[in-house]
């Protein structure tokens, strides 16, 4: 995996070797190995890993074999959320059917159907899944505190004791549990990897972000979609190869790829579709799911509606952060209403500041990175707003994805309804 150089698909673009080497190091001292599998998609824009799950649930399932057999594993998980009922099917089949063809090694595998919350696919967050808790993120990484671990990294709940139906956790003290945390689409290249050699993977791509990589693209195109794209491959190229390019008489004014990295605007859509390369263009290839904004778009409206997403979506446990996010969200709506002022402004830039403030995920600083971006990038739009020349506002929905067939996206409507406590007000 190292020699490979392939990269984790989940967002980070971590080293896989890396990854796996640091789960090893230790020794027996530090107590089992578990490996899971993330298969929790709900970053706004992307579709591939349900996609994935369905046409290739096999090569999913090998792939997350192999990795439990490499880690010397305790356990494996598969874990995705309860609503993705067609991906659980073929998953649960692949399972079977592998199982029973001896395919599958020695480690146990189970699958693990967890909720709809945003925060379900943070790793640590996963973990509480996996465990039965709700989905809030722990204080400290897998690889230091993994599962089944009494060592204070937990959210509200105070923990598990070592149980005898869990594999590898008898007893009162069970260490650290060092655990492997994967996305399935990283875990579905392992198998190719393994059977066509590193060489051949690293002819795909750049030197270094090779290999191929699954690519969403939704927003204002053509044809939203799903597909492989090489590694390195310009982004305007992508847009037209997965999303059908825009319409004749539009143009690109921004693209994010998910609500974790700065926006990217029109003029850099020749940025290649590589981790480096996005970087340096001042964004960040994220899942490569990619919602595309064309020259109509409210930035201000998309700002308030990504801040929203994340405001909602926050668990509450950093003060800062749901807070912080909320007021973000509510200043953004002040100033689409034609109620705001420069002093809105200036107090979104504080609460940007203090966001992440003893923040033990990623969803603070997602929420300073994304709404900054879009703040430096379309200066314009914001003022005019507050010099009462825009408008009238009307709400964007953030694309949540709940189906893509055929080119058509069908968006979760339900998310406008859910409360900052996760819990859903009335409506249709």
């Amino acid at each position: 995996m190292s020699a490979s150089g392939l990269r984790g698909r989940g967002g980070a673009g971590f080293p896989t070797g890396r990854k796996w080497a640091s789960i090893r190091a230790g020794g027996a001292e530090v107590g089992d190995r578990y490996v899971v599998a993330n298969g929790a998609e709900g970053e706004p824009g992307s579709f591939k890993d349900r996609e994935l799950m369905v046409r290739n649930a096999y090569q999913v399932v090998e792939g997350l074999a192999v990795a439990a057999f490499a880690m010397d594993a305790a356990g494996a998980y598969l874990a995705v959320k309860e609503s993705f009922t067609l991906q659980i099917e073929t998953l649960s089949r692949a399972m079977r059917e592998l199982s029973d063809a001896d395919l599958l090694g020695e480690v146990p595998i189970s699958l693990v159907a967890g909720p709809d919350e945003y925060l379900f696919g943070e790793e640590t967050g996963l973990l509480e899944v996996v465990e039965g808790e709700d989905p809030l993120p722990r204080l400290f990484p897998p690889y230091l505190y993994g599962l089944f671990t009494t060592s204070p990294q937990f959210g509200w709940s105070a923990g598990v004791d070592a149980r005898a139906d869990v594999p590898g956790g008898e007893g009162p003290d069970v260490g650290s549990n060092p655990t492997l945390v994967n996305n399935v689409e990283t875990l579905a290249n392992v198998p190719l990897i393994l059977t066509r050699g590193v060489e051949w993977y690293r002819s795909f791509g750049t030197e270094r972000s090779p290999g191929v990589a699954l690519a969403t693209v939704v927003g204002d195109v053509v044809r939203p979609g799903v597909g492989e794209v090489e590694l390195g491959t310009p982004l305007v190229e992508v847009l037209e190869e997965v999303g059908g390019g825009l319409p004749d008489d539009r143009s690109v004014q921004a693209v994010l790829s998910g609500v974790a990295n700065p926006v990217l605007t029109g003029d850099l859509i020749g940025t290649p579709v590589a981790y480096e390369e996005m970087r340096e263009a001042g964004s960040g290839l994220g899942a490569l799911g990619f919602i595309v904004y064309d020259d109509t778009a409210d930035m201000v409206a998309v700002a308030h509606a990504v801040s929203r997403f994340l405001w909602i979506e926050s668990c509450g446990q950093c003060p800062a952060c749901k807070f912080g996010t909320g007021e973000v969200t509510a200043y953004l709506e002040r100033i689409l209403t034609g109620k705001g002022t420069e002093h809105d402004v200036e107090l979104i830039g504080a609460r940007l500041d203090t966001v992440t403030d003893a923040n033990r995920c990623f969803l603070g600083r997602e929420e300073q990175i994304v709404i900054r971006s879009l703040l430096r990038a379309f200066p314009g739009q914001f003022v005019a707003y507050l010099e009462g020349t825009a408008g009238p506002w009307e709400p964007v929905p953030i694309p949540k994805i709940d189906d893509l067939v055929a080119g058509e996206v069908l968006l979760d409507r339900r998310h406008a309804r859910k409360q900052p406590d996760w819990t859903f007000a009335e409506g249709p």
